[in-house]
């Protein structure tokens, strides 16, 4: 469509040479993803800017990365071009999307032109906008939603108007139990009634709504969020980097708005490395704090139930309904120590963030050197657990799973039982040592090892990040993830732990943070 010139007052700016010719150019390369001419067409600047409704990318390096990674956009022709001419080197393009799946979308972007390059005229987008029809859901965040999809019958609860993103390993009544798994989902039975998963049905009790069942990674038996089969959500909070997981469509949903309660599972992380990454507030319960009934396992001796939420207020008040009453003769939680020695292990924008969170805190001289051999341990006796709970099944059905997935439960039916027992053994060890350095002190490290990663870098940061997630799940402690930022603006995580059954003194103090 021949584009249009927005007047300026009664006078018309003639188009600058070449401008289009490069629109046209940008066009073309972005519908046969052309990664090299697409970056060639955005200034090479750390000023430049990319934003969408997941949200802003900044400096032409997030944008390539992006590119490279979202594996080209949705088809589509424009349908109208507006032109603003700023002067001989700048001007304004808008132009009017038509998608091939439907519905149109808008892109804007803000042109440059540079007279020393010669490719494309020297123009280059240093700004873009773009917005497309939102689907009617998001099916990587969401396996199903409703408005609600299942309604609490209770009127005046502690929870009244609050929403539950509900992990797809929770048992919801009407629906089947679908693991991330469209394999596992298929043969799947409905679940008769909410009664079968504990933690929902006192969430329903409490005056809370079920707005939908979220999306998880294969049985759970990941940290990236990357599920093969349906996508990964997005991250709001990190535009082009993962939303962590697995408990990822349950963080998604509430970072974005569209819960208010994240209800997941935590086995080695799964709830404290979303809720860095997306930063939210997230709990991760005592072992056996939260009863699991109605809950597919993955590994029985470290699963728990936790939630995620954008206050520490709504995470304290989802506890009060969730949680036994604590001990009347704990000792008061009032002073943090801060472990340097796994500070540490994080990259140094996370270390910082963290540190200073807490200036005030205590160093704890306590260096584990056994930890690579506690971690080893923990991913060992993970996997035999892990196969002995869904071995019978996935036997004959591993090439249903992604790849990263398939990968990890084919190395748990490699487990023996001498080494699960050895492995046992240390981890008892472990177990003695943690509760003892722990005793009656809160212990504040990073709750992942880097900020978000982009898919590409994800396998790259998952030893580190376990190093720190498995002394928690080892020892069963109940741990606290407080959303900070690093000194680049990105989300990360401050871990507060303490000793199991202390989950409401960790709530209480998590209070401190807000605001």
């Amino acid at each position: 469509m021949t584009p249009r010139q927005a007047r300026d007052g009664a006078q018309l700016k003639p188009v600058p040479h070449g401008l289009l010719q490069a629109f046209r150019a940008y066009e073309s390369a972005l519908m046969s993803d052309d990664i090299a001419a697409l970056d060639a067409l955005f200034a090479d600047s750390p000023t430049t800017l990319r934003g969408d409704a997941a949200g802003l990318l900044v400096g032409h390096e997030q944008i390539a990365a992006f590119r490279g990674s979202r594996g080209g956009a949705p088809k589509r022709r424009i349908v109208q071009t507006h032109v603003q001419v700023i002067d001989e080197d700048h001007a304004l393009i808008v132009a009017v999307t038509e998608l091939d799946r439907g519905g149109r979308g808008l892109q804007t972007q803000l042109w440059a032109r540079d007279p020393v390059r010669i490719e494309y005229g020297g123009w280059q987008v240093t700004a873009a906008h773009v917005s497309a029809p939102a689907p009617a859901f998001d099916t990587r965040i969401w396996r199903v939603v409703g408005d609600p999809l299942v309604s609490s019958h209770t009127a005046d609860g502690a929870l009244s108007g609050e929403t539950v993103a509900v992990k797809d390993l929770f048992a919801v009544a009407g629906f089947a139990v679908g693991a991330g798994s469209p394999a596992w989902l298929e043969q799947a039975p409905v679940t008769p009634s909410h009664a079968a998963a504990v933690a929902v049905a006192a969430l329903l009790d409490a005056g809370a709504s079920v707005r939908g069942i979220a999306r998880t990674e294969e049985f759970a038996y990941s940290l990236s969020g990357l599920n093969a089969h349906y996508g990964a959500p997005p991250n709001p909070k990190a535009p082009g980097r993962i939303p962590g997981g697995s408990s990822s469509g349950s963080a998604t949903a509430v970072a974005l708005g569209q819960a208010s309660i994240g209800l997941g599972t935590d086995t080695g992380g799964s709830i404290r490395v979303p809720s860095a990454y997306q930063g939210l507030y997230g709990i991760r319960t005592s072992h056996g704090a939260v009863s699991r009934e109605g809950l597919l396992p993955l590994a029985k001796a470290f699963d728990t139930v936790g939630w995620m939420t954008r206050s520490a207020f709504l995470l304290q008040a989802v506890g009060d309904v969730l949680l036994p009453e604590a001990p009347a003769s704990s000792p008061a939680l009032d002073e943090i120590y801060l472990v340097p020695s796994l500070v540490g292990l994080a990259s140094e924008d996370v270390a910082t963030a963290v540190s200073e969170a807490l200036p005030e805190a205590k160093p704890l001289a306590w260096e584990p050197p056994q930890l690579d051999e506690w971690r080893q341990a923990f991913v060992t006796g993970q996997a035999y657990q892990a196969w002995q709970a869904h071995g019978a099944w996935l036997g004959t059905r591993l090439d249903t799973l992604g790849e990263a997935v398939r990968g990890r439960f084919e190395m748990a039916r490699s487990v023996t039982r001498e080494q699960a027992a050895d492995a046992r053994a240390v981890l008892a060890q472990a177990r003695t040592e943690i509760l003892d350095v722990v005793g009656d002190r809160v212990l504040a490290y990073p709750s992942a090892s880097s900020v978000a990663p982009t898919a590409a870098d994800a396998a790259g940061v998952r030893d580190d990040t376990m190093r720190l997630t498995c002394i928690a799940g080892i020892a069963g402690l109940p741990a606290v993830s407080i959303p900070v930022r690093t000194p680049t603006n990105l989300p990360a995580g401050l871990c507060l732990v303490a000793a199991p059954g202390r989950d409401r003194d960790l709530l209480a103090l998590a209070q401190s943070f807000a605001g």
